[in-house]
């Protein structure tokens, strides 16, 4: 596989992504527990975590596909899927919420591709249901793309022509093409067989390059310390420690991290 060399989008202003104090809950089953988290324009994050650990969730509700019962998130300043009403947050309208998530990209582990869309229009369709670009201009960033992450050759093909790192790289340059301020990653390489995460993982050590800010849930140790400017430990729906790869994979301070890493290493 060969891809060139992935640049911030043009338009695209790298973000400060701000949790704010985040309770999440299915019935009595607390997921998120208080979670405060502050990613810097640029910054690569990486959460990693034991299953069930509230890693996928905190991602949900950063762009408001999952609500928080208390807390909130904020990029550059501004509150996502609520509004101050006095002293209460009132929820966005389903319309402006979409237009929230136009600047936040998301990757999900297991690709959610349109199957009846070529790979050209599954990249161009964002850009053009948002009202961001007309069909014709949306299709030329979509090949500008698609080139980018090596699959220029295949903008005719359909999701099920394609492998699944493949697919996974068409969802990359899908998330791009909204020139998002920030990317979050959902176990990009999970659904992978062995023999694909690394063409997967070779986008997004570049796209980690162009100053685009990024989270990114992954279990893949050795891509962690390789591109993260901070490691984030999630476990019972708390942070438990943060800071750079060498002190929390390296060093760790707390003994559930040192027994996560000691199963996953």
């Amino acid at each position: 596989m060969t891809t060139e060399t992935l640049e911030a989008p043009a338009d695209a202003e790298a973000a400060t992504v701000e949790v704010h104090d985040v309770h999440k809950w299915y019935g009595t089953h607390r997921v998120l527990d208080g979670v405060d988290l502050t990613v810097r324009p640029g910054e690569v994050t990486v959460i990693l975590g034991p299953s069930g650990s509230g890693k996928s969730t905190l991602l949900r509700v950063i762009n408001h596909l999952e609500k928080p019962e208390i807390g909130h998130v904020s990029i550059n300043g501004e509150l996502i899927g609520v509004k101050r009403q006095g002293e209460r947050l009132k929820e966005l309208s389903e319309r402006a919420i979409l237009t929230q998530r136009g600047r936040i990209g998301f990757v999900f582990q297991n690709f959610n591709l349109f199957p009846h869309l070529t790979v050209l229009d599954n990249v161009a369709a964002a850009p053009v249901a948002t009202g961001r670009l007309g069909k014709t201009k949306a299709q030329e960033l979509a090949r500008e793309l698609l080139g980018r992450v090596g699959l220029g050759d295949k903008t005719g093909a359909y999701p099920r022509q394609l492998s699944g790192g493949q697919q996974q790289r068409v969802a990359i340059a899908r998330a791009l093409a909204l020139r998002p301020g920030v990317i979050v990653f959902d176990e990009p390489t999970s659904a992978l067989d062995p023999e694909l995460v690394g063409e997967v993982l070779a986008v997004i050590k570049d796209l980690a390059t162009s100053g685009t800010t990024l989270l990114i849930v992954t279990h893949e140790i050795g891509f962690a310390r390789e591109i993260a400017d901070r490691v984030v430990f999630i476990d019972g729906g708390k942070i438990i420690e943060q800071g750079p790869p060498s002190e929390v994979l390296d060093k760790p301070r707390h003994e559930r991290t040192r027994d996560f890493l000691s199963k996953v290493l």
